[in-house]
């Protein structure tokens, strides 16, 4: 028995070597919108919420800046590059359009009620630039197969590589959440408490999008100046009839699994938090 233990420990910690590199990074990268969230959407939280997520958005970066060895930049550069959304150049480029286009009507028609300013702006780009990598960890099960097929104990798969794949995407697509519900509260609080059901959505698809550049095509910013011609064949790719089939798949499970979520997420912080920094009651048509 003893023996069977040290061997079930020593498979455990081969899982959590090969996998804490790429999950930890990833994990980061979907952190970053709700530690960005917390500044720019300026509502009462928990203490707890704030230095947890900060915590563990230190011990993340850690982990994944140790998949690349800190000895070469070159390992890091190529980490950076396999990190699939932040540098995606038709993301950016429809995040960039979007964020003007909202900071001008900022400007333009609300300029009297608070209007933000350019450093909230370049931080509301840098959250959206991000979002997508908190629900694109549901899409990293497919090393869970990798895995099993590694480590056929069956013993192994349930008492360490499913729990440990459930609570890598449950923390992911959790960050995803919380942050869209900040954002739902903000418009609240600025009187546009019936654009958040629209932005919700235009965020999935705009997510969804993110996800099949990151997962299917690897585009990167650079590509402008090196690999032109690959995004002009690209361009050509994303009209194609499979990748706007996936976009749409995802775009409904993200919209269906966020809503499952937000219920849950809400009904917990309705049930711990005092009534005046309660969020806004999602039972109200408006909200």
């Amino acid at each position: 028995m003893i023996d069977t233990l040290i061997a079930w420990t020593g498979e455990a910690w081969q899982i959590w070597q090969a996998n804490s590199g790429w999950m930890g990074w990833n994990l980061f990268l979907a952190l970053v919108p709700l530690f960005l969230s917390f500044w720019l959407f300026d509502r009462p939280r928990s203490p707890m919420l704030r230095w947890g997520t900060g915590i563990l958005l230190g011990i993340t970066l850690v982990l994944g800046l140790h998949r690349a060895n800190l000895i070469k930049l070159q390992l890091l550069l190529a980490s950076l590059r396999q990190s699939y959304l932040g540098l995606d150049l038709f993301y950016i480029v429809g995040s960039i359009a979007l964020t003007i286009v909202l900071m001008v009507l900022d400007i333009r028609l609300w300029s009297g009620k608070g209007s933000r300013s350019l450093l909230w702006w370049f931080g509301f780009l840098i959250f959206i630039l991000f979002l997508p990598n908190a629900p694109y960890v549901l899409t990293d099960i497919i090393h869970l197969v990798e895995d099993i097929q590694t480590f056929p104990s069956i013993w192994i798969i349930t008492l360490a590589i499913v729990p440990l794949y459930l609570l890598f995407m449950f923390v992911g697509f959790e960050a995803y959440v919380l942050s869209l519900i900040y954002l739902g509260d903000y418009l609240q609080r600025q009187g546009r408490g019936k654009w958040v059901l629209g932005i919700e959505l235009l965020l999935h698809f705009l997510s969804a999008i993110g996800i099949f550049l990151g997962r299917f095509l690897r585009l990167n910013s650079w590509y402008l100046f090196t690999r032109p011609g690959a995004l002009l064949d690209s361009a050509n790719e994303l009209m194609g009839k499979f990748p706007l089939v996936v976009t749409a798949i995802t775009f409904l499970v993200l919209a269906a699994l966020y809503w499952i979520m937000k219920q849950v997420t809400l009904g917990i912080m309705w049930k711990n938090q005092k009534p005046a920094t309660l969020l806004p009651d999602p039972s109200n048509p408006d909200y």
